[in-house]
């Protein structure tokens, strides 16, 4: 319909503001028409009054509904109106009930579960903290005495932070902020944090990661590896020259072309490899230079907005540290906010801005995240609360019962915590706090043009009697940004258009007529108003303006003892209103949003109801009028603003932090960082003078682990000539003829072969009958990839074999038995959908009997969030049939182990879908990693940190094998887990024809994401045979892949 952009506008807005203001003429500095509650009425924060001694005498009720009608709708097609209001209450309807019955189901199913192990006062209290209330409850004030606030006694800690923000162009100086809409608040807001944090003391390093961008269409800067913020604190002792804030920029999807946000989803896990590798080789910097010879891996990892929330998810579990996260803005919301537009299907809305893919990042955070940091209280109720991952109350039962020690039963809920942003000062001139501003020095008459900031003359051509106090609005002509009601009040107002003049700073425009439709509407609405009330003389808006600006634009307000407002309908949290205060600028803001907490924080202003514009000019005009008022709302403002500033802002960061479970990798306390030394010294002390094949020829074998070292050069030769013997064809041949001999005291390898492997080739072909057993095409496709390996005599010397699978050990050793190959042609096998890793062959994977144990390593860097009970019997409870026929799943005892609970699946078509069970456990509290496997005949539950694609990043991290030299092979179908196998900056070969159906049908229902939000649809890094698996096809197919991706 006509003016669609601005009515819809205006609808979004008016929708998420809430109820209507309530009572109309209401007394006293209470409720009524101005907004903001009550309160001492002797605080200047108190609502706006709204009593008949107001200068234009009493208010009248007051009706959203009548408001947007006034203002918008008059001369539209009432019939289309009327069409999108009933769409858009039904959806909501229907949306918010499903949700309610869920939730209630949730909290029954809690209460059961968590009633046990309490005392009965403590069962008390769990029901009716879950429970439903009708009459709210007294809010207490939270007590943190627990925590220490972090203070110059930790300056001995040389921590290691890294944050990540993935889109938009990331530099320190010179940011293009508003060049594109992934390049703003965010970018700056990370960047600062980055050098404020890097100043903290206690801390050593601090690394920004963002992608990097080599294309011509931006700047070159934007493509430099490494970029330097600031050098550290600068009385911290010993610092390295690692030490600071840097800006570090990772590649990730095509290197030549800039990628909106919205494209970069396939690539997330290329940027999380080259994330993990940098770390990897940083911590390892630190290490020598601040960690005594041990590597310093991060204190916390920051992900900042959707992406890099699901980046930082996955770098944390493959690291085993905490993860923080930031939302900045949230999908679940957004998409809220469009559909009640009406003007875009779900469809249309999920093609234009991956807005499932984007939720299901900020879902997959919530799962990772010891700790989400929010601007305001309203972002965590009001938007997290839309999410699976987040309840308030039984975030509440969880923490409690953690700090009582008794068991969450693997239930989960990340902590929230308000931490409003820091701001910069820098350019704030520094104000006199008992000073009451400087108006009287500026002269209009006799100055010259040159001697005043050039804003400051191009808002004054517009005003008739410049020495008035300012009503300054500063924000983009945005329908929510309320400006036209702004111009109403002041326009109705005659005390206040006599005492003030109004300056309005809405962005840069050349022509209106090349402006945005909802810009353009803003604007010409402004101007008819500005002629309606015959305002020439009293409004400035001016058309032009840049960022230096800003600071002289607040500081002239200041001057003119003027008041800064912000009438937006809502406002997530007000960044302008503490740029205002830091001046010295008393305020006037919406009640819907942040500025209840600013206003709360800085005592310097007033709340209004930003729909009624009776209540905007009365606060308006009782701060311009009252100069008590005024100047003890400045001084309030000025004497409160170091709340906001970035070392409060880090200092609180830094104690939440602190309060965070601080794990680490176990393998870094246990295994010395030269371990393995003596094994490898032999080869080690030879490098000066033998050649590369010499030493390549032996890469695969260690020396005893009884064997002493010798110094002796000579003693070393005739070592690795024996070994070179040994691992002749012959001496291979008599081992596989006795493979006990490999599991032999004295003889097995202390540490896995992947310590010096050079490529590692991963078979994770899921070929599978109908009764879910492996079919022999797997044996085949394991025989034929270890013939076209070895068939490359350089590449087989340095190269390496794992089998990735989800079958129980047992099951994979009776295939290979079945095929008549080794187990120890594997460096690694990861069994049970990633849930375990063994080492055939080595001392560490074998028990007293000999028997292959899983790495006791893994199975406790995987253990994190887990219970094994929990899980089964929720899963058991959530997977009953649809028809009421009893459960579609049955235990499959001999594929569990103690981190995997497996299932049978009895009919495929009755059972939920991966994305609906994951979230219904969300839901639930409970964090886990579920598949879809072995034909869809299993379905397998694993730790949140355990996956086959997680195993290769921590085959990586425990022993140095980079991702970017693993060979995936894979089928062309596989089981539900199988594309998060497909991405990421190993290599992959697709071999055709192997795999006739797999698990992927059960992965995801109708309105979710889509393969291709996860999965490159074309990418170097992957090929794929053109017929039968065979040795020399695949062969093929490595050598192109391998090709291809050097070109990156």
């Amino acid at each position: 319909m006509a003016g669609n952009e601005w009515i819809n506008g205006y609808l979004e807005a008016i929708l998420d503001s809430g109820a209507a203001a309530s009572g109309g003429g209401g007394s006293g500095g209470g409720g009524g028409g101005g907004g903001g509650g009550g309160g001492d009425p002797r605080s200047p924060v108190s609502g706006a009054s709204s009593s008949s001694a107001s200068p234009r005498g009493p208010h009248m009720n007051f009706s959203p509904t009548h408001y947007f009608v006034e203002e918008v709708v008059k001369g539209v097609d009432e019939s289309d109106l009327h069409r999108t209001w009933i769409k858009l209450e039904l959806e909501g309807i229907q949306r918010m009930s499903a949700r309610q019955k869920e939730q209630e189901q949730v909290r029954l199913e809690a209460t059961e579960d968590l009633a046990e192990e309490l005392s009965e006062s403590e069962k008390g209290d769990t029901v009716g903290e879950l429970a439903p209330s009708e009459t709210p409850k007294k809010k207490f004030r939270r007590n943190f005495s627990d925590l220490t606030v972090w203070s110059d006694e930790n300056k001995e800690k040389k921590l290691y932070i890294v944050l990540i923000s993935v889109h938009g162009l990331v530099r320190g100086e010179n940011m293009e902020l508003g060049s594109d809409s992934d390049t703003g608040g965010q970018v700056k807001y990370v960047v600062e944090l980055a050098r404020a944090l890097a100043m903290m003391p206690g801390v050593y390093r601090v690394d920004l990661f963002t992608r990097q961008v080599s294309s011509h269409d931006v700047d070159w800067s934007y493509g430099e590896p490494t970029e330097m913020l600031t050098s550290g604190s600068h009385d911290a002792e010993g610092s390295g020259e690692s030490a600071g804030a840097y800006i570090v920029r990772i590649p990730c999807g095509p290197s030549n072309k800039y990628l909106k946000k919205e494209a970069l989803w396939p690539y997330l896990q290329e940027f999380v490899d080259g994330a993990l590798a940098h770390i990897l080789n940083m911590s390892k910097v630190l290490g020598e230079q601040v960690g005594r010879g041990k590597p310093v891996l991060p204190y916390v990892i920051h992900g900042h907005y959707a992406d890099a929330g699901d980046v930082a998810a996955l770098l944390s579990g493959a690291l085993n540290v905490p993860m923080v996260l930031t939302g900045h803005s949230l999908g679940r919301n957004k998409l809220e906010q469009i559909m009640k537009q009406g003007r875009m299907s779900k469809e249309e809305i999920d093609s234009t801005y991956k807005i499932m893919r984007r939720i299901e990042g900020e879902e997959l955070a919530l799962d990772a995240a010891e700790l989400v940091i929010t601007s305001t209280r309203q972002e965590i109720d009001e938007q997290w609360g839309l999410y699976d991952g987040f309840d308030v109350k039984l975030e509440k039962v969880l923490r409690a019962r953690t700090r009582r020690g008794v068991s969450c039963h693997g239930r989960f809920m990340p902590r929230m915590v308000v931490i409003p942003p820091g701001m910069d000062f820098s350019n704030v001139v520094a104000e006199d706090i008992d000073g009451d501003g400087d108006k009287d020095d500026i002269s209009f008459d006799g100055a010259s043009p040159r001697s005043l900031p050039q804003i400051w003359a191009e808002v004054f051509r517009f005003l008739t009697n410049p020495h008035k106090p300012m009503i300054l609005a500063l924000s983009r002509p945005d329908p929510k940004k309320n400006i036209t009601t702004l111009v109403k009040a002041f326009g109705e107002c005659r005390p206040l258009r006599e005492l003030a003049n109004l300056t309005l700073i809405m962005g840069n425009r050349d022509d209106i007529e090349e402006m945005p439709p909802g810009n353009a509407n803003v604007l010409t609405t402004v101007l008819k108003l500005i002629d309606k009330y015959d305002l020439y003389g009293s409004v400035a808006i001016p058309k032009h303006h840049n960022q230096a600006d800003v600071p002289e634009i607040y500081r002239l307000t200041a001057k003119m003892k003027g008041v800064f407002i912000n009438p937006a309908l809502v406002e997530p949290f007000g960044l302008t209103l503490i740029e205002a205060a830091a001046h010295g600028l008393p305020i006037v803001a919406t009640k819907n949003g942040g500025p209840v907490d600013i206003t709360n924080a800085l005592n310097n202003g007033l709340l209004v109801d930003p729909h009624d514009q009776n209540a905007i000019a009365d606060a308006l005009l009782k701060l311009v009028a009252d100069k008590n008022l005024w100047q003890e709302c400045r001084k309030n403002g000025l004497r409160n603003i170091h709340l906001y500033s970035w070392p409060e802002h880090c200092r609180t960061y830094l104690t939440r932090v602190a309060g965070c479970r601080i794990r680490n990798p176990r393998w870094l306390k246990d295994t010395p960082a030269d371990a393995g030394a003596d094994d490898e010294e032999a080869e080690d002390s030879l490098m000066d003078f033998q050649d590369l094949s010499l030493r390549l020829s032996i890469d695969g074998e260690r020396c005893s682990l009884n064997e002493p070292a010798s110094s002796d050069p000579q003693d070393q030769v005739q070592r690795i000539m024996n070994k070179i013997k040994q691992s002749s064809p012959a001496a291979a041949a008599e081992g596989e003829k006795n493979p006990a001999e490999v599991h032999a005291p004295g003889t097995v390898n202390k540490y896995p072969h992947l310590r010096r492997r050079r490529r590692l080739f991963i078979v994770a072909v899921d070929c599978y009958g109908d009764d879910g057993k492996a079919s022999r095409k797997m044996l085949q496709v394991i025989q034929e990839v270890f013939r076209a390996v070895r068939s490359d005599s350089q590449m087989s010397k340095i190269s390496g074999f794992a089998l990735s699978t989800a079958m129980p050990l047992s099951e994979t050793l009776q295939l290979l038995k079945l095929g008549k190959v080794s187990p120890t042609d594997f460096d690694a096998l990861i069994c049970g959908s990633g849930s375990e890793v063994y080492y055939p062959g080595t001392a560490q994977c074998v028990d007293a009997q000999g028997r292959l144990r899983p790495d006791q390593d893994y199975l406790h860097h995987i253990n994190h969030r887990w219970s094994h009970d929990g899980a089964r019997q929720t899963i058991g409870k959530l997977m009953a049939a649809h028809d009421g026929s009893g459960n579609t799943v049955e235990p499959d005892v001999e594929s569990c182990n103690a981190h995997c609970v497996s299932f049978f699946v009895r009919d495929p078509k009755k059972v939920n879908t991966i994305d609906e069970m994951r979230e219904r456990l969300r839901m639930r509290g409970l964090r886990c990693h579920l598949m879809y496997c072995r034909n869809s005949t299993r379905l397998q539950v694993v730790p949140l940190m355990a996956s086959r694609s997680q195993a290769l990043r921590y085959l990586f991290v425990r022993w140095g094998l980079p991702v970017g030299n693993m060979y995936l092979i894979v089928g062309d179908h596989g089981d539900t887990d199988r594309e998060e196998l497909l991405s990421g900056l190993h290599k992959t070969v697709i071999v055709k024809g192997v795999t006739e159906k797999g698990s992927e049908d059960l992965l995801r229902s109708s309105g979710s994401y889509h393969r291709e939000d996860v999965v490159p649809s074309e990418s170097p890094l992957a090929a794929t045979t053109r017929s039968d698996p065979k040795a020399d096809e695949i062969m093929r197919a490595l050598k192109e892949v391998t090709k291809a991706s050097s070109g990156m």
